[in-house]
Parts: C-alpha cells; sequence; structure tokens
C-alpha cells in the first residue's frame, strides 16, 4: 500500500510484523534499483507475525475495470509459495488498486485450486485471509462453506 495509516491488509500486515519487515521491504528495494514489478514475488522473514515467511507481491492496479493483461497479473500473484507446506494469501489487488472483490476471489480461488489438482502430492495448507465481512460472503461460497 502506498497510502500511510491506510486500513488495508498490506499496512496490517507490516504493523503487527514489526519495523523490521518495513526495513527488509526498503533493503529489498534499494538493492534492486527500481519498483517491484507486478506479479513478481519477494520472500522477507516475518519477524514478529506468527510465520517464516512472508511473500510479498504486487498485484495489478486496476482501478476498477481489469483487463485480460491484469487477470493474467493476479493470477501470477496467487501462484507464489510452491514448496511450502502453507501459504495464506490476502485478497490481493482488491484495495485501492481497484481490482473488483468478485473477480479477484474467483480469480484466487480457481488459481490455487488449479494449482492444487496439477500437483497432486503437494500437501499444502492453503489460507484465504479475508479482510472484511464483504471478503468473507464472496470466498465462502467459492469454498463450498
Amino acid at each position: 500500500c502506498w497510502a500511510p495509516l491506510h486500513y488495508c491488509i498490506d499496512n496490517a500486515i507490516h504493523t503487527f510484523a514489526g519495523v523490521q519487515l518495513r526495513e527488509a521491504c526498503a533493503n529489498l528495494m534499494a538493492a534492486q534499483g527500481h519498483p517491484e514489478p507486478t506479479a513478481q514475488a519477494k520472500v522477507t522473514d516475518a519477524y514478529n507475525l506468527p510465520a517464516r515467511y512472508v511473500i510479498h507481491t504486487v498485484g495489478p492496479i486496476a482501478d476498477g475495470r481489469p483487463t485480460d493483461t491484469h487477470r493474467r497479473q493476479l493470477t501470477e500473484c496467487y501462484q507464489a509459495g510452491a514448496g511450502l507446506a502453507s501459504i495464506a494469501f490476502c485478497c490481493i489487488s482488491t484495495g485501492v488498486f481497484g481490482f473488483p472483490q468478485a473477480e479477484a476471489s474467483s480469480i484466487a480461488v480457481a488459481t490455487v485450486r488449479r494449482w492444487l489438482d496439477e500437483h497432486p502430492d503437494a500437501s499444502m495448507t492453503v489460507v484465504f485471509n479475508v479482510f472484511s465481512e464483504t471478503d468473507e460472503h464472496l470466498y465462502r461460497p467459492l469454498l463450498g462453506l
């Protein structure tokens, strides 16, 4: 998130992980010398979070009108994490980046299901960490809950 003090999951993650996470991200960005491209992933320690790592990805900026390129990029964001025992995904790009929540949740669930189907030997727990009641109401039927 580019908005300081904005009430979003990105700022929540950084807040609860501690200042070390912001420093790690700043160091990664300085070392690469350019903004992170959309749909790429970087990994940092999780610091004060109850996890080992945080996987960072920049979702597409759709401004409420996603294109096929935005859809492809969002799909790529949900392909990070191969080889992990568990992963939690937040609702990528549905905040200030303006990807419509209903379409984004469908892409997220379909992408993860497809990956799990293609890797039947993978023993991975996947959590969709929703941020709002609206998100929860969108994900529940997609997950058969």
